[in-house]
This record gives structure tokens, sequence and C-alpha cells, in this order.
């Protein structure tokens, strides 16, 4: 088999010899170059035709936005974002990822050898994992057009904290990996402000988790926010699970009443928020009462939680392998018998509204 040629795209001399090294360990990848800038890099691609790019987000001249985007317009390719931990480089490296970034990876603590060695099998991974995955220009999918009958809740008004105050017997669950924060926004923006709770859990640290909810938030008719201890699920919002916290849901003593419970316990498939303790734990509180909606993901996570929902009752759903930038996740659950309908990412909206009536809460 060809190995896969990496181009590393970074400022930082330093940076660019230890991707370099940890790249080199890899039998199945060849760096074929690296490049100090983004002019420097487009020579570069032109010359050494790269399967799979890392490109740094602050680079001088040109800044690595800046850069994808021209990139994905031009010439699609996958890209892997290099981010900082911080509020800035969430803010930038979630803008990344709506510009056709396929992953991000943070920049490396060099403290210590073991925390350097745990990076390097997570750059490898990543680096195999976006050499097979599905990148073109960033297109806003079709979304199948809802009709009115799905829209009563146009009528309701928000309270102070945004909330429309309505507990609820159903929810909706759905969680995601690679290429899910943009796939989880197409989703829940075509929902109506009445839709029953939607529960979300998505692969990425604590630092990236607010930035996302205040994303989602804009996009949608509902209210987004990062999941709290105790909170009451009510229709027309939003939960979704802080990076280093598994979101569960428990059946409270009150009718139709559910709340939100952040577990600290170890890594589920090692993720944390983990899909699967989410999907497990919606399973025996909602029973048939629910929709679990697995979408892009590399690795499995998820999957297993599908079939707990699936054989408890509920309508389970999965994006379809053509709009996946990686179908492992829904591909597992697919293979496990744990779907109901697999479909395009752009009709899953539609489909999870016309379900919501054919459910026994």
């Amino acid at each position: 088999m060809p190995k896969i040629k990496a181009l590393i795209i970074d400022d930082s001399a330093l940076m660019r010899n230890l991707l370099s090294r940890i790249l080199a360990e890899a039998p199945d990848i060849e760096v074929i170059g690296t490049a100090s800038d983004p002019y420097d890099a487009r020579d570069k691609i032109k010359q050494l035709n790269p399967d799979v790019l890392t490109l740094d987000i602050e680079m001088p001249r040109m800044d690595g936005l800046t850069f994808l985007g021209n990139l994905m317009r031009l010439r699609p390719m996958p890209v892997i974002m290099l981010s900082s931990l911080t509020q800035q480089g969430a803010d930038m490296t979630l803008q990344a990822l709506a510009a056709g970034a396929v992953d991000f990876i943070s920049k490396p603590e060099l403290s210590t050898g073991y925390e350097l060695e745990d990076y390097a099998r997570e750059l490898i991974s990543k680096i195999r994992m976006a050499s097979a995955s599905r990148v073109g220009k960033p297109l806003k999918p079709t979304i199948d057009r809802i009709t009115e009958d799905h829209s009563a809740g146009k009528s309701l008004s928000k309270t102070a904290d945004g909330s429309y105050g309505k507990p609820s017997a159903i929810v909706i669950a759905i969680g995601a990996s690679t290429g899910g924060t943009e796939a989880i926004r197409q989703v829940v923006c075509n929902l109506p402000p009445d839709t029953p709770p939607v529960i979300v859990s998505q692969h990425l640290p604590a630092t990236f988790s607010a930035s996302f909810a205040k994303n989602v938030n804009k996009a949608s008719q509902m209210q987004a926010r990062l999941a709290e201890q105790g909170m009451v699920l009510e229709s027309g919002n939003i939960y979704i699970a802080p990076g280093g916290k598994h979101l569960l849901v428990r059946r409270t003593a009150r009718r139709h009443q559910y709340q939100i419970e952040l577990d600290d316990g170890v890594p589920v498939n090692r993720h944390k928020p983990s899909v699967d303790a989410m999907f497990r734990s919606v399973a025996e509180a909602y029973a048939s009462g629910c929709v679990g909606i697995l979408l892009t993901g590399m690795g499995v996570d998820g999957a297993a939680g599908l079939k707990c929902m699936h054989d408890a009752g509920a309508i389970t759903i999965a994006q379809d392998e053509t709009t996946s930038v990686v179908w492992g996740m829904p591909g597992e659950a697919f293979r496990l018998g744990a779907v109901d309908h697999v479909l395009p990412l752009g009709k899953i909206p539609a489909k999870l509204l016309a379900s919501l009536g054919q459910l026994h809460p």
C-alpha cells in the first residue's frame, strides 16, 4: 500500500521538526515536506501533491483560516488544524471546521514524555483517518422542506432564561465525533422552537464546548446551552455536554420530568463525554419515548448505546456514508442492527420531526 503523504504547515521550526519526527515513526505515513507559511505551502502542494495537511491557525503573512478558505474553494483536501486550547483557539478552530477542515488537534504539551507519547498516537490516528475522509467544498446540504404541522411552537414565547418552560416526556439524543460540529448544526438549525428537548454529546475538549454551544445557539430557533447538573429537560432547549463530563439523563419523581446528570467517571470508548454513556442512560430513562441520532464520527462510540435505545423501542437514525466525513460510528451502529433509518444529513431533520408522533412515552 502506498504511504499517506503528509505536508506540515507551521511557522515554528520547532513544531515542524517535532511533528515530522512523530509522523516518521508511523510506517504508513511519509512527511513529504514542511512549509513555514501559506505561500510556501501553496507552492509545495502543487509540487508534492500531499494526501493530508496539518495547518497551524496563527501564522504570519496569511492566517490559517484564510488559507483554508482558499484551499477548500480551489483544491479541497483533508486538513487537520493545529489549535491552542484557549478561548480564541476554540473559536477559530470551530470556524475552520465550518470552512471544511476535517478535524483538529491541540498543540502538544511537551512537559513529560508520557504526554508526548499520547499526543503522537492521537496525531497518527487522525492523519490516517483524514486520509480516508470525504472532503469537498463546504456546501450547506439540501434540507427537506418541513411542513407547518411541525411548527406549532411559533406561537410560544420564551421565558427570561430562553426556555419554553415545558417539561417533556420525549427526548432527542444526538451523538457525533469527527465532522460532527457542522453536522449537528445542520440538523438542529431546521428544528422548530417547540421541538422536544435535544441532548448532544460531541467529542470536544472542555475549552471548545462552550464556543460550540454558542455557535449552535446562533444557528437554531431553539435555545442551546451547555448542560449543567440538575437541569430539567424542557421543550425548546438543546443541552450540550461539556467537555470532560458524560451527559446522562435521569427520571425524577415528578411525572414527565427528567433531569441532567453530569458524570465525571472514567472515559467510555476513550471519550468523555461519551455518546455510548448518554445513549444508554436515555434508553434506561425513556425506553420507547425517544429518538437517537448518530452522526459522522471516527471509531465506534455510540453504536452499542444506539443499539440499547433501539432494543428499548426508540426510533434510531444514522447519517449515511456518502454525507459523513467519516462513517465509523454510524457505520458500526448499522452493522450492529441498531438503526431504523440510514439517511443523508439533509433528510434527517424532517425524518426526526415526522418520527416524534410515532413515539410511545
